[in-house]
């Protein structure tokens, strides 16, 4: 099994960086996982709203070039996504470790995802009601996914 985290933007702030080495370097032991980036869209501020959706879908080809290669479930993070408990997230991952099945996770940037991609997902997931920054969220995905590995194997989360 193979997870892959697709994500709109480079992280840029150290703290970031540093919070995603940290878990990276916790789920080695437990499964092999590729980080890909592709760029943001540059844009200028106070764009249209048929602006951002140019934007959104230039931040989409790339993705969904790579989904096309992929045989795995599409998970996207969208805040208007179904809510899942940790325990309800390690469920699905242990499900897909059992049929030997890669996961893709999908974060996007500023503006969020195309519709394309959102379309294209297995499963449209929500971490919170709350508007996070993307950096934010890729450091959340980490941590839980990491607590779903300790969850699948019984393991203690809290020392």
């Amino acid at each position: 099994m193979i997870l892959r985290i697709i994500a709109v933007g480079k992280l840029k702030e150290k703290y970031w960086k540093d919070g995603v080495a940290d878990y990276s370097r916790r789920l080695l032991p437990y499964v092999h996982f590729e980080i890909l980036e592709v760029p943001e869209a540059k844009m200028k501020e106070g764009i249209s709203s048929a602006e951002e959706e140019i934007a959104m879908e230039l931040e989409a080809k790339p993705i969904l070039e790579r989904l096309k290669k992929a045989n795995s479930l599409v998970v996207v993070l969208d805040r208007q996504g179904k809510p899942l408990s940790s325990l309800e997230m390690a469920k699905i991952l242990e499900e897909q470790i059992l049929d030997g099945r890669d996961v893709t996770w999908i974060i996007g940037g500023p503006l969020g995802l195309a519709p394309s991609l959102i379309k294209r997902a297995d499963l449209i997931l929500s971490f919170s009601n709350l508007t996070f920054p993307h950096q934010m969220i890729r450091l959340i995905l980490f941590e839980q996914i990491y607590r779903c590995f300790r969850i699948i194997r019984h393991e203690p989360y809290h020392k």
